[in-house]
């Protein structure tokens, strides 16, 4: 597919409430039908940044997925976001997590901040977020991912990464042209919005990509205000979709993958990139 269809939902958050922010987003759903191919939600668009893992955790075949997963298909569209997942591992097992099961001293329980990219034909991608926003305590009550997977979808190579990656270029890094749209799902705070909006458009222009980041809005009850920024933007760094500040809303744009084959070819910068690798140890 060369023209592929975007849509970054920003929304208020229901905090911990996952059946009412479901009801919200199910009406949003039916308006975008038919006009799109992927939307993308913030953060943790169930619950708000919550730290309460060991209420409102579930494994991938939970509620919310399968409810996800049910109105891709209802809706002919990819959805993505994140939640907080949970998983139970055992010796030669991973199954779904059960809090009762965590006094087992052969079981270890884990919580993620995971990012999903489910589409219409079935097909699920996971991400789980690597970089931990100490600075509120989610790396007390997370584990870090290590993984960056490539989504493959209509053609296009997608990498699906979590508000708080975005400071830090190396992970997303865009080497040997892998990817061709980067997206970021947030709970990004108002008093730091100038970093949201510098750098997602920075992400665009040093991977020469499209970059998608999609922040909520409102007041959580830390009594942090998020004033949204969601946006598209091209490879050039140009603005191409915007939703209003302080306002629920969707805005569309439609990505050309022969516009950016021509102009990575005619501006090859990824051919003189540093090359490096990663460790998934912080130690």
């Amino acid at each position: 597919m060369d023209a592929l269809r975007i849509s970054i939902l920003q929304t208020d958050i229901v905090w911990e409430n996952k059946q009412e922010n479901l009801r919200r987003l199910r009406e949003r759903l039916k308006t975008l039908c038919g006009t799109t191919e992927i939307v993308v939600l913030p953060e943790m668009f169930s619950t708000g940044f919550s730290m309460d893992t060991a209420r409102l955790a579930e494994p991938v075949d939970g509620e919310t997925i399968r409810t996800l997963r049910h109105w891709c298909k209802e809706f002919q569209l990819a959805i993505t976001g994140s939640y907080i997942a949970c998983e139970t591992t055992a010796p030669e097992t991973n199954t779904a997590c059960s809090l009762q099961e965590k006094s087992s001293p052969e079981k270890t329980l884990s919580f993620f901040n995971r990012a999903f990219f489910l589409t219409p034909e079935g097909d699920a991608w996971y991400y789980d977020k690597r970089h931990l926003f100490r600075m509120g305590r989610e790396t007390e009550h997370f584990t870090a991912g290590n993984q960056r997977p490539i989504i493959s979808y209509f053609g296009w190579n997608i990498r699906l990464l979590v508000c708080y990656d975005l400071r830090f270029p190396v992970w997303s890094r865009n080497t040997n042209q892998t990817y061709d749209l980067l997206i970021y799902v947030a709970n990004w705070p108002a008093s730091r919005r100038k970093v949201w909006d510098v750098l997602l458009q920075a992400r665009a222009l040093e991977n020469q990509s499209y970059v998608c980041g999609v922040n909520r809005i409102g007041t959580d009850p830390q009594k942090l205000p998020h004033n949204g920024g969601s946006v598209i933007y091209s490879p050039k760094g140009k603005l191409l979709a915007s939703v209003p500040d302080d306002e629920e809303g969707a805005a569309t744009a439609v990505l050309n993958r022969s516009t950016l084959t021509s102009f990575r070819e005619k501006f090859p910068v990824w051919k003189d990139a540093d090359s490096f690798s990663i460790s998934a140890d912080n130690s």
